[in-house]
């Protein structure tokens, strides 16, 4: 997986230094290429963050997916926007 979207993101540069590890490892391991994959990746890592006691911010989850999305076609990056758009919906009602 290319990590130049990561290195060179400006996002990354208020961070905190554990978030943005944890980030690199899960995006060396991970490299899901359907929707369906990338919603189990996001499930473990969310259950492995909390358990390290580290929370993501929206905009932390919106980079995180960005990440995985990489290596998907343009129909599952589709999808995953979908999903995405409709959960943060849900988030704000």
């Amino acid at each position: 997986m290319n990590l130049d979207f990561l290195q060179n993101n400006p996002q990354l540069s208020s961070i905190d230094p554990q978030k943005l590890n944890f980030l690199m490892g899960l995006a060396s391991e991970n490299h899901p290429n359907n929707t369906k994959d990338m919603a189990n990746v996001l499930m473990n890592a969310a259950n492995s963050a909390k358990k390290s006691g580290m929370e993501f911010t929206p905009s932390e989850t919106d980079l995180l997916v960005e990440l995985l999305k990489q290596n998907m076609s343009p129909t599952e990056q589709k999808k995953a926007d979908q999903i995405m758009a409709l959960m943060k919906n849900m988030r704000r009602k």
